[in-house]
């Protein structure tokens, strides 16, 4: 029984890691820091929507650009108006470049929130030069990929002693096999946003 305990627990850290990846990807486009508020902070200071245009899909240039020009216009009525106007139209920036994607808007997210790769994907893009990015990452997945195949190979060994083992084995090989299928899916473009 205590075995068994300590391979549902296991599933459950694989299924919560699985699912927390996802959601760090989505704070991206939605975080305050994320490179579209940004670019919308800077658009509205500048009073021009056209940089930001290229975030939303064609057919919502016309909604962005009259969000847009009422943002600017009840910026002027003082600082709170400002801050009211700025969420609103990020807001709705966000939910419309999202939609774009075919995926939820889940509000925006603080400063701060953006996941340490994906930080370094934007800073590759800002230096010109992604290999030593992509080899830290290509290292990092060859490492995870050979520690489950390690255990899930320790564990094969030893499946066959008893129900408890062969439990722990299957624990072991769906861990390994859907971290293998995980980043398949990842390269061949199979997974969401």
């Amino acid at each position: 029984m205590m075995q068994w305990m300590s391979v549902k627990k296991m599933v459950l850290v694989v299924l919560v890691a699985a699912l927390s990846v996802p959601q760090m990807a989505f704070a991206h486009c939605d975080a305050l820091d994320g490179p579209v508020l940004k670019e919308a902070q800077q658009a509205l200071a500048k009073k021009d929507v056209s940089s930001i245009l290229k975030w939303v899909p064609a057919e919502e240039e016309a909604a962005i650009t009259s969000a847009f020009k009422q943002t600017v216009a009840v910026r002027g009525l003082g600082e709170e108006a400002r801050d009211l106007a700025d969420r609103s139209f990020f807001e709705t920036l966000v939910r419309i470049h999202r939609a774009g994607e075919g995926a939820a808007y889940t509000g925006i997210k603080p400063s701060g929130q953006i996941s340490g790769p994906v930080a370094k994907a934007d800073q590759a893009l800002v230096d010109g030069d992604v290999d030593a990015f992509s080899k830290a990452v290509a290292d990092h997945v060859a490492k995870e990929m050979k520690s489950r195949f390690e255990r899930a190979l320790a564990k094969q060994k030893q499946a066959h002693t008893s129900v408890a083992a062969g439990r722990e084995y299957v624990a072991a090989y769906v861990a390994y096999v859907h971290f293998v299928e995980g980043i398949v899916g990842i390269v061949r473009g199979d997974h969401a946003h």
